[in-house]
């Protein structure tokens, strides 16, 4: 395991507010044949995540981690660069995500949950149960350059956790990945995308540098990135229509500034 630090990766985010990158939201990466096996839409086959990978490197396009994306765009560049988020942190991204990144030369930003370690995902009561990684498994992707982030500890809807529960599902998810990989995770991602002002103002003051929410409205900034949703149904076509409601979408949003 890596030295630990009592140290976060230096600011990633721009002093000034900017249009939000474009960052896309997976979950699970498996085979499946039956749209019913998969009813909360959380899964792309592997063949349909490298159809997606090629299809951006057809755009000019590489799918980065979220804090190489936001590094760049600070630096003044990342023109090319496309977020790609994992939430949940399921067995299937080593097993089969992880080798289509390295493929094609993408990162990603796997977002985990170290109060589930090694367990499954209890919270979707339809199913179907997906496992999660292990303590080594989240070190192997880390390893693998890979960048991990925080999910919470139990993935809890942190609008309705009070205050205490909060500060436990932020900090001390942050500090328990730190002993897991020596490294504090910089970026957080909402469980369900539910997030309001107190629990944004939280995540910021926790330490995080960065944290991805799904629609987060007028909330949206560093800490409450957009997400575009990313479905097994979404070949070519779909992916230029989404590309584009997100560049309307912060047109939109610069206006209103």
């Amino acid at each position: 395991m890596p030295a630990d630090t009592d140290t976060a990766p230096a600011a990633v985010v721009p002093a000034r507010r900017t249009a939000s990158p474009w960052v896309l939201m997976y979950h699970s990466v498996a085979e499946f044949t039956d749209p019913a096996e998969d009813p909360y839409g959380i899964t792309v086959t592997p063949l349909a995540l490298e159809a997606q990978l090629l299809w951006l490197r057809s755009r000019g396009l590489r799918g980065v981690s979220v804090g190489e994306l936001l590094r760049a765009r600070a630096a003044g560049g990342g023109a090319g660069l496309v977020g790609l988020t994992f939430d949940d942190g399921y067995t299937d991204f080593l097993t089969h995500a992880l080798p289509l990144l390295r493929r094609h030369g993408c990162t990603a930003t796997l977002f985990v949950l170290p109060g589930r370690l090694g367990v499954d995902n209890v919270w979707d009561p339809l199913g179907p149960r997906k496992s999660l990684l292990t303590a080594e498994g989240i070190r192997e992707v880390a390893a693998a350059g890979q960048e991990i982030g925080s999910h919470g500890l139990l993935h809890q809807d942190l609008t309705a956790a009070p205050d205490d529960v909060l500060l436990q599902e932020l900090r001390g998810s942050r500090d328990l990945l730190r002993e897991l990989t020596g490294t504090l995770p910089e970026g957080f991602c909402y469980p369900y995308g539910h997030l309001d002002a107190r629990v944004v103002d939280a995540t910021r003051a926790a330490g995080y540098g960065y944290a991805c929410a799904i629609d987060p409205g007028r909330l949206a900034g560093p800490h409450a990135l957009p997400r575009t949703h990313v479905s097994q149904a979404d070949g070519g076509t779909r992916l230029r229509v989404k590309h584009l409601r997100h560049r309307v979408r912060e047109l939109r949003r610069a206006v209103r500034r």
